[in-house]
């Protein structure tokens, strides 16, 4: 064979070469099925305190029944880091009202804490009324961990919810209210992650609560009144309301 002709197959045969190692460098990264999930088991645990939203309920703002001839000079907001309980309260009032005076009622409590009590502001951070609306209690923003003056030595870190009425022994609660305190537990407790079912570490700060200032104690994250401090509120009726609603908000975070 002619050697320009052995010369010329050789090239070819070399480029041929060259072309087979690029193709299988490129197929080390290319080639090959994707790998499979880990089965669902296998899988990490999602980490303790990850957030199970719930959706925000309606909340009227406190504009609807407080008025600049009402309102008081007040101090700016105080704030916790995040909201891990929520303390449920009665007002201590009569129940057969219309749904419509609610704003009067609220301005009502508003107005008997703020004068005769001399607090800077109402001490709930939110109230219900017996028809499931929720209104914004204290001033500083709804979705704000807002220190309220609700639950004498557990403020910090709680949000207090009052249900507009009187609810002792034997006294229906009506369910639309329930519904609304749960919905509202559900969104503000899931904000932190929180376990509407669960129990939560808190540090009483005042002499006067259940628990001495200093001690620890483990409450509901869905607590009544009278688990922080020597009182029947919110009521025997409401009281025994609570699992219930504990169990709702949890189903509307998803658990």
């Amino acid at each position: 064979m002619p050697r320009a002709v052995l010369v010329a197959l050789g090239c070819v045969l070399g480029l041929v070469a060259v072309m087979a190692l690029v193709m299988c460098a490129i197929g080390v990264g290319r080639t090959g099925a994707r790998p499979e999930p880990p089965p669902a088991a296998a899988r990490p645990a999602r980490p303790a305190g990850t957030a199970h939203p719930a959706a925000r309920p309606p909340i009227v703002p406190r504009s609807r029944w407080l008025d600049a001839a009402s309102a008081h000079a007040q101090p700016a907001p105080r704030y916790d880091d995040r909201v891990v309980a929520i303390f449920v309260h009665h007002t201590d009032s009569p129940n057969g009202y219309n749904c419509a005076d609610t704003p009067r009622i609220i301005r009502y409590l508003y107005a008997g804490q703020t004068d005769a009590k001399n607090w800077d502001d109402i001490g709930y951070n939110f109230l219900v009324d017996r028809c499931g609306t929720i209104y914004e209690g204290r001033a500083g923003g709804v979705d704000r961990p807002v220190t309220g003056a609700h639950a004498q030595g557990f403020n910090h870190r709680t949000a207090g919810v009052a249900a507009i009425g009187t609810f002792t022994a034997g006294t229906v609660v009506p369910r639309a209210m329930t519904e609304a305190i749960a919905a509202l537990a559900a969104w503000k407790l899931g904000l932190s992650g929180i376990d509407p079912r669960a129990k939560v570490r808190l540090v009483s700060s005042n002499n006067l609560a259940r628990y001495r200032a200093g001690t620890a104690a483990e409450l509901p994250t869905v607590a009544g009144h009278n688990d922080g401090f020597m009182t029947s509120c919110p009521g025997a009726a409401l009281t025994a309301r609570l699992p219930e609603i504990r169990d709702l908000a949890a189903r509307l975070q998803g658990r």
